[in-house]
């Protein structure tokens, strides 16, 4: 069951000095996010926490320095993040003289995700190199040992949460360490990378080097869902601003066109559910190289070849992981008619999924039931590959090391974040990890935790849900996880509903209070039924409707009840 709440004013945002020329309504929105500060707005670029507090940079940048002219092999990961990493590493260093620098994106169904022992072998690079690795790497200790046996050097950039021990790298630049002074935990390994970077722009008499390709930090960074704590909307906003000014890669200009999306009108939702997927779908199915070759392509022509090859493959995931979820949700109602109640954790399984999407499996769940959801996959080497997502108040990452220390042996491998991560697991284990998961579920997670809870900003005056102010509230900061977009609640009689696409409801609303009768759109919703004449409170967010050549406001329905 989903409930609407409204968030309640901040501690800080109490006792902050609001300008007397703040739009109500941004005001209203604001007081109910984390700050501390007005500082905490400003959005430009020396706002950012210096490059000087990030006390890793010096060894990784000493040891970039020494390689300047050996060769370089960064490596990758198959998701957007590592795809802009890479991107940002390789057109960077090349731009700072760097001679002899390729990539390397792991097979995912071969070599499997970071810098593994397979991986390394396959590289064919003389003693004396430099790998460099890019939102991966904390937990590779064999492929780090591997390559120190073969005299190759390694630098480790990453930002998920190490292991208890580290790898055995020449040097390693991560905010999440432990002895990590870094105040920026939250960066995405894109945003890591840029800080790197900078630091060795800064070393080479080019400190803002690394700014020309804030498009790219910006699309890495939304696209992993980290949070947008003020750092990362400096990243964001700033990159979302390049764009919009026409200051962006072939590549992003490339995924946008395919999207149907002009720059002008480019959103941190644009990038996460346009730009983000396609380029994600490259890893999923087929190989990330393609969505790094579109990112560092000077071509305009090859980098929209590119971007229609990603859209096709983006097309071909949402097919295959359509008919992945149905089958999800129908293990998932089988077993809550079976036992009359889900359990506080769900474990799916099924040995033909593709292994590539079965993350997006578990979100789906996640989405719906509210509850955390690993889903499985066999993979060809003969192991379970799985993906979890969390709610929020269950650490995945921490929950896996808990398993892992009381099974030793159970898990072949993990890591990841407290909201998503991944395993490999043998065949025979499933039953017995699941069973494990679930005890530290139920012990962890209460029933108030499961049930989901759609937090709204309050009322909206009628007067303000106007094209003026959703355009206001789209342009005024970043939104995104951990700095919510957002949300207003009102009571709406019904006037008209109509189905769109077969999936989508188109609605008319007149909201209660008062005022003029405003357009609605409910996605994905096409099945509930909301007879005309009714009144209800529904929860919403003002968009900016510009699907015709004249934009007008509308409301996105996120959810409707009863009316109090």
């Amino acid at each position: 069951m989903t409930t609407i709440e409204r968030r309640e004013l901040t501690a800080g945002a109490r006792s902050l000095d609001w300008p007397s020329d703040l739009h109500p309504v941004l005001r209203q929105v604001l007081e109910r996010r984390s700050l501390n500060s007005l500082d905490e707005l400003d959005l430009k670029l020396d706002a950012l926490v210096p490059v000087g507090r990030f006390d890793e940079l010096t060894l990784a940048v000493e040891l970039l320095l020494a390689h300047r002219h050996s060769p370089i092999v960064i490596v990758g990961d198959f998701d957007a993040d590592g795809a802009t990493s890479t991107a940002l590493m390789l057109l960077t260093l090349r731009q700072l003289g760097f001679s002899a620098v390729d990539y390397r994106i792991p097979d995912r169904f071969r070599q499997g995700y970071g810098l593994s022992t397979a991986l390394v072998d396959s590289l064919d690079v003389p003693s004396g190199a430099l790998i460099v690795t890019v939102d991966n790497g904390i937990s590779s200790h064999d492929g780090v040992a591997a390559a120190r046996a073969r005299g190759i050097d390694v630098l480790i950039t990453d930002h998920h949460l190490p292991p208890a021990v580290l790898p055995d790298a020449n040097a390693i630049v991560n905010p999440n360490l432990a002895a990590s002074p870094f105040p920026c935990k939250s960066l995405a390994g894109v945003g890591v990378v840029f800080y790197l970077l900078a630091a060795l722009g800064k070393a080479l008499g080019s400190p803002s080097v690394v700014t020309r390709y804030l498009d790219l930090v910006a699309l890495g960074t939304v696209a992993d869902l980290v949070t947008l704590d003020q750092s990362n909307r400096i990243l964001v906003d700033q990159g979302i601003r390049r764009i919009r000014a026409g200051q962006c890669r072939p590549g992003v200009r490339g995924l946008l066109e395919v999207a149907g999306t002009e720059p002008a009108a480019v959103t941190t939702a644009t990038l996460g559910f346009r730009l983000g997927p396609r380029l994600n779908a490259a890893g999923r199915l087929d190989d990330m190289s393609v969505g790094v070759r579109c990112l560092v392509s000077e071509s305009e022509t090859e980098a929209r070849s590119l971007a229609e090859s990603l859209d096709s493959l983006n097309r071909n995931r949402q097919d295959i992981e359509a008919g992945m979820k149905a089958e999800a949700m129908a293990i998932v109602d089988e077993l809550e008619l079976s036992a009359h109640s889900l359990p506080a954790a769900i474990c799916l399984r099924r040995d033909e999924w593709h292994e590539g999407l079965v993350g997006l499996v578990a979100s789906r769940v996640k989405e719906r039931h509210h509850r955390p959801c690993f889903a499985f996959a066999a993979t060809e080497g003969g192991d379970l590959k799985g993906s979890g997502r969390s709610i929020r108040g269950f650490h995945l990452r921490d929950a896996l090391a808990e398993v892992d220390a009381l099974n030793p042996g159970l898990i072949s491998r993990f890591g990841g974040h407290a909201m998503a991560a991944g395993l490999t697991l043998r065949l025979q284990a499933f039953d017995q990890f699941c069973a494990a998961m679930l005890d530290i579920a139920s012990d962890r997670i209460d029933d108030e935790a499961l049930e989901k809870k759609m937090m709204s900003d309050g009322a909206l005056d009628p007067e303000h849900m106007s094209l003026e102010v959703a355009k206001l509230l789209r342009d005024a900061i970043p939104w995104g996880q951990g700095f919510p977009e957002p949300c207003f609640d009102d009571g709406f009689e019904l006037i008209e509903t109509r189905t769109l696409k077969e999936a989508h409801l188109k609605l008319r609303l007149k909201p209660v209070a008062r005022g003029r009768i405003v357009d609605a759109i409910a996605f994905h919703q096409a099945d509930v039924s909301w007879p005309v004449g009714t009144v209800r409170r529904i929860a919403y967010r003002l968009a900016v409707n510009d699907y015709f050549s004249d934009e007008r406001v509308q409301l996105v329905v996120e959810h409707i009840t009863a009316a109090d």
